[in-house]
């Protein structure tokens, strides 16, 4: 029987731990193309250049564990039971985030934009009454209610169910990783998706619709089941960890060019320069990505003793840590603390709340816990009598 693999468990913990400091970022990054629920008066443009160093593969890295997780998943359960317990453990935290969690994020951006008045308990009657908003009132607006960050919940239990009915395909079919060695793992498997970004992505805007994001669907999907043909293959993973200096190397001058064109390139760049700098991202994102997973498996593939604890918190985390840094700017942005007060009470009261409300009452409440994407509690076993001895 396989080991369980210590560095995937830390890796998912650590991406979604990355994923709470980047939208906390979003509060500050400054331009145009940084929009967001709520913004701080104390923005910092220089932000732009770490939040792309992340943004580029952020969202990729948690599609591709969640495949490495099926992985995991379906060596001990069988194709049916696998859709009865991903959707059950996808589709009710969606429901629960969407009904109690998520409502406070455009209350909030509601009133920032003048569009509510202030009231939270009439805001929700308006919003499960389905009104109809006014334009731009929050993200959302046009069908009368969102699910802003729990979007990844109802996209993976699609690309589950999309997976789950080519499984018989897929397992007759070659691992196209089994023979990638040396630069060819480093770049082939960015080529799909350079495909997707020259052919999809200018007729699909990025706008978050489920039905129509074909674009990040079919990159999204990609590295999903990248990261189930990976799940069992240690020769890859060997390496992988065998060209973690490489990787990394690489993914920061590409990236660093990337970066430079990006900034210096006019708006109305020739299309062959758009094309460059497209495929300079691609690259990118593969060469981060072979980094994290040569780096992670080299180093975090170890029973840590903070590993259990996280396992069980980052999903409770994740669904809570997006309202709650809005619901925390909400209420400080109007004090005007400063530049740099201001957002280290935004990101300790974000932590704090997730950490209270995890610890304190969603781990020990028995039926909050599979709304939040953990198991039930398991049922004491009744004390069995000793036999006495003769």
């Amino acid at each position: 029987m396989q080991q369980r693999r210590h560095d995937i468990d830390a890796l998912r913990a650590l991406a979604f731990a990355l994923l709470i400091l980047y939208h906390g970022c979003m509060l500050y990054v400054g331009g145009e193309d940084w929009g967001w629920h709520l913004k701080s008066t104390h923005l910092a443009e220089w932000l732009q250049y770490p939040m792309l160093f992340v943004n580029r593969w952020r969202m990729d890295l948690i599609f591709l564990i969640s495949g490495l997780s099926v992985h995991f998943l379906l060596r001990n359960t069988g194709t049916g039971a696998f859709i009865g317990q991903r959707s059950w453990r996808l589709l009710l935290p969606l429901l629960f985030g969407c009904l109690v969690v998520v409502p406070i994020q455009p209350y909030a951006q509601g009133i920032a934009n003048g569009a509510v008045e202030p009231g939270y308990l009439r805001f929700l009657g308006d919003y499960f009454g389905g009104r109809q908003w006014p334009v731009d009132a929050f993200d959302g607006w046009e069908h009368g209610f969102t699910w802003n960050h729990l979007w990844y919940l109802v996209y993976l239990w699609c690309y589950t169910l999309a997976f789950a009915a080519l499984l018989p395909l897929l397992r007759r079919l070659p691992n196209p990783f089994a023979h990638l060695r040396g630069g060819w793992l480093l770049t082939v498997p960015a080529l799909p998706l350079l495909l997707w970004t020259l052919t999809l992505q200018p007729l699909f805007e990025d706008t978050g619709d489920l039905v129509n994001d074909w674009y990040r669907h079919a990159v999204y999907f990609s590295v999903f089941l990248y990261g189930w043909w990976l799940g069992g293959n240690d020769a890859v993973w060997n390496e992988l960890v065998r060209l973690r200096h490489r990787a990394l190397g690489w993914a920061l001058f590409v990236f660093a060019v990337y970066i430079a064109l990006v900034a210096t390139l006019p708006d109305e760049a020739p299309q062959w320069q758009e094309t460059f700098v497209r495929t300079l991202r691609n690259f990118y994102i593969w060469l981060a990505l072979s980094a994290i997973l040569g780096w992670a498996k080299a180093c975090l593939d170890r029973p840590f003793r903070w590993l259990p604890w996280a396992n069980e918190a980052v999903y409770p985390w994740y669904v809570l840590h997006q309202s709650l840094i809005i619901l925390v700017a909400y209420w400080l942005l109007p004090l005007h603390l400063g530049p740099v007060l201001e957002p280290v009470l935004v990101f300790g009261g974000t932590i704090a709340g997730c950490w209270l409300l995890h610890e304190f009452v969603i781990r020990r409440v028995g039926w909050l816990r599979p709304c939040f994407g953990l198991k039930r509690l398991a049922r004491p076993q009744p004390a069995q009598p000793q036999l006495a001895s003769a």
